[in-house]
């Protein structure tokens, strides 16, 4: 993963539902990014307008959120045609490549309900702390809106969060798919609690 990109970016995911992003013709897809007013699991709630003055500079630079896969820079994988806020949250819209393998992959992904979600990636400028103690993100500058699969285990999602969280969730995922494997094999040998190489 690309580092100067990456350093210090902070990552937040938003589940896909029928109600919140749809997959049209033409690979386009639409949907919310980003909810105002929703605390998510690390206690983050991001205010009314906290998108604005990025998405401003952006388009006073020429410049445009990016779309990628899983938050890798080096994969991007569509256009972002529309990023906007709205009373609900940040709104997305565009269209993946069909000319990009990873997209059509993703295209299949979407519509087989094994891609769970949109993420972005951000830095945080400006944030307040509630009365019940929760940090309330007020100033964000947006990076890029990536299409990425569900964490499977809540430590990997609470993982992505911070400076260059990619290959840590990665490495927290395979790990407890390795011990599952061990643990499987063992079950099917009906010797629990071992493995043929003696590791754990």
């Amino acid at each position: 993963m690309d580092g100067m990109m990456e350093s210090g970016l902070e990552h937040k995911f938003q589940r896909l539902d029928d109600s919140m992003v749809a997959l049209g013709e033409d690979c386009r897809i639409e949907g919310y990014a980003s909810l105002f007013g929703a605390e998510d699991q690390g206690g983050d709630i991001v205010a009314n307008g906290a998108y604005a003055a990025s998405l401003k500079r952006m388009a006073a630079e020429g410049r445009r959120v990016k779309m990628l896969w899983q938050h890798d820079p080096a994969q991007p994988i569509g256009i972002w045609e529309e990023v906007r806020e709205d009373a609900r949250g940040l709104f997305v819209k565009g269209r993946l490549l069909d000319s990009v393998a990873r997209a059509r992959e993703a295209v299949a992904l979407i519509g087989a309900g094994a891609i769970d979600g949109l993420s972005i990636g951000y830095r945080t400028l400006r944030a307040e702390k509630t009365a019940q103690g929760r940090r309330l993100l007020t100033e964000l500058d947006l990076w890029e809106v990536s299409l990425v699969t569900f964490p499977m285990l809540r430590e990997a999602r609470v993982a992505s969060k911070g400076d260059d969280p990619g290959e840590q969730a990665l490495r927290e995922v395979a790990a407890a798919l390795e011990a599952a494997r061990h643990e499987m094999a063992d079950t099917m040998r009906g010797r629990p609690g071992s493995n043929e190489r003696g590791e754990r």
